[in-house]
């Protein structure tokens, strides 16, 4: 082999190789931070005051508002960022680029010109074109910025990913908006259009709580162990230079959307019906007990698979095998793997009632993930459990929610056992939320709360689902029923062939990393 040849076969190898190693060496996680705590709760605020008022008239029982409209959780979040006098903590795992995230981000900043303190905790994978942002949020005095488990930024970004894949495969799932330690918001939302139905080509049905009462303290607190991991990275360690002075035009952009505009994505939101009930007490919380189960960040640097960190996954197990009559489960993305389908066995054996809400393959967001799932459906039907999929809406329909979009891919996340406790959080059922990233969420403990939820959800599921069943056959069938209209399918409703067809080349995926 001559030299040319040699050099043209090896130098690329040799290119890509080196870039591998400067993306494993590259995470600047010994950068110098310095460690913080949540602020308490103080009555001398706004917040304050309303959470002190609570703690005084029910004690040790919080108060929970559910958030199932989109712009009415953008609503709320704008409402109280605008309240907001010591401190905001916000921990999520995407916060979009679009016109969503810029006004989030932007309330940020107008809290921040007010003395408030605002932390922000970003997972890094799917927040791309972002560090810029991100920085000139960063560079204000009262605003720190810090992503989780940073990827290198020494060559192309998802080479880093790539060449590390085994910690940078590890992502943080949670989301939870504190603000003065007296209000919270937890739930499966991310920051993004298509989360507060702003986009009409997506929209994501979701479901979260605004939270008042003692419960507010064991989210910042889970919020505080993020924040002071060794894998949270502060934004200024990866160096981007920006100009401070940017800032204004940001400012700028939040003038024109709050105080010029009546048809804004801003006026849209805190002028919506609900913001205005809940200001005028015509919505008031709902008072139950609840706890905090999150996720330990220690979890992303065990082994996959290590049972004792996924904290919130064995948390739901005991639930479920304690459950006595109903188990009603909503989620976007259902991989139960063979642990999870023999414990949905155990308990359709002792009668316990199990039903599934998932997305259809005309409704999900990921095929690879509903190609998975496909594996355990005729098997659980079989074992007496129900399967609901979601509804591929036309124009002119409505879900239970009120929604009349195109198309609604389920995201919410929730679960109802025994009609007592209700689960509400980031946590979906499948093998990357209980295995390989963290995830957090709240069990509500009511058996008022409870009845009426499920309730809620059982007259909405004849709306905006297929009931999935098998025939005499053995073959499934998609039935949908409500009013006079009544429709059998007998194969995946309203997909193309190629969607189907790529269905099944998906099967060939490892389902651990789905």
């Amino acid at each position: 082999m001559s030299t040319r040849i040699a050099n043209a076969v090896i130098t690329p190898w040799l290119a890509a190789g080196i870039l591998l190693l400067t993306a494993c060496a590259g995470v600047p996680f010994d950068h110098p931070k310095s460690a913080s705590q949540y602020l308490p709760a103080d009555n001398s605020t706004r917040v304050g005051e309303i959470a002190e008022t609570w703690v005084s008239t029910h004690g040790d029982h919080s108060g929970f508002i559910g958030l199932p409209d989109g712009i009415q959780a953008l609503g709320a979040r704008l409402k109280m960022m605008e309240a907001a006098e010591r401190g905001i903590d916000a921990q999520y795992f995407i916060i979009k680029k679009d016109r969503a995230g810029a006004l989030f981000a932007g309330k940020l900043l107008s809290a921040a010109d007010r003395g408030v303190r605002v932390r922000l905790l970003v997972d890094d994978i799917f927040t791309p074109g972002t560090d810029q942002a991100f920085t000139l949020l960063n560079s204000h005095p009262n605003i720190e910025v810090r992503l989780f488990n940073p990827v290198s930024r020494q060559s192309f970004k998802y080479w880093g990913f790539l060449a590390d894949f085994s910690r940078a495969n590890r992502r943080m799932h949670n989301k939870s908006f504190t603000v003065d330690n007296g209000m919270t918001i937890v739930g499966g939302r991310n920051i993004g259009e298509e989360y507060f139905e702003l986009n009409q080509d997506v929209k994501f049905d979701d479901y979260e709580v605004l939270a008042i009462g003692p419960v507010v303290s064991e989210v910042s607190a889970g919020f505080d162990e993020f924040w002071n991991s060794e894998l949270s990275v502060p934004m200024d360690a990866f160096g981007v230079k920006v100009d401070p002075q940017k800032l204004d035009e940001w400012r700028d952009y939040i003038r024109r959307e709050t105080e010029e505009s009546d048809s804004g994505i801003y006026a849209q939101a805190v002028n919506s019906s609900f913001i205005t009930d809940v200001q005028e007490r015509r919505i008031t919380p709902v008072v139950a007990d609840a706890t905090l189960v999150t996720d330990h960040p220690d979890k992303l640097l065990a082994e996959v698979g290590d049972n004792e960190q996924a904290t919130l996954a064995l948390e739901i197990g005991r639930r479920f095998r304690e459950a006595e009559r109903e188990i009603i489960i909503i989620t976007p993305y259902f991989i139960p793997l063979e642990e999870g389908a023999q414990l949905i066995e155990s308990l359709l054996q002792r009668g316990v009632q199990v039903i599934i809400i998932t997305n259809s393959m005309a409704s999900t967001n990921h095929l690879p993930v509903h190609s998975a799932y496909t594996r355990y459906r005729k098997r659980l039907l079989h074992a007496g459990a129900e399967i609901y999929e979601i509804r591929a809406l036309s124009v002119g329909d409505e879900n239970a929610w009120g929604h009349s979009p195109e198309l609604v891919t389920l995201h919410s996340k929730a679960t109802v056992i025994d009609r007592e406790t209700i689960f509400i959080g980031s946590l979906n059922f499948d093998p990357r939320s209980i295995l390989i990233n963290t995830e957090m969420g709240l069990f509500i403990e009511s058996p008022e709360v409870g009845e009426a939820f499920t309730q809620a959800i059982r007259e909405g599921m004849s709306t905006v689902t297929y009931r999935v069943e098998v025939d005499e056959n053995d073959r499934l069938q998609w039935i949908y029923q409500h009013d006079d209209i009544h429709e059998t399918f007998d194969k995946e409703p309203l997909t193309s062939w190629w969607r189907r067809t790529q269905s099944v080349f998906y099967r060939l995926l490892p389902e651990s990393q789905l």
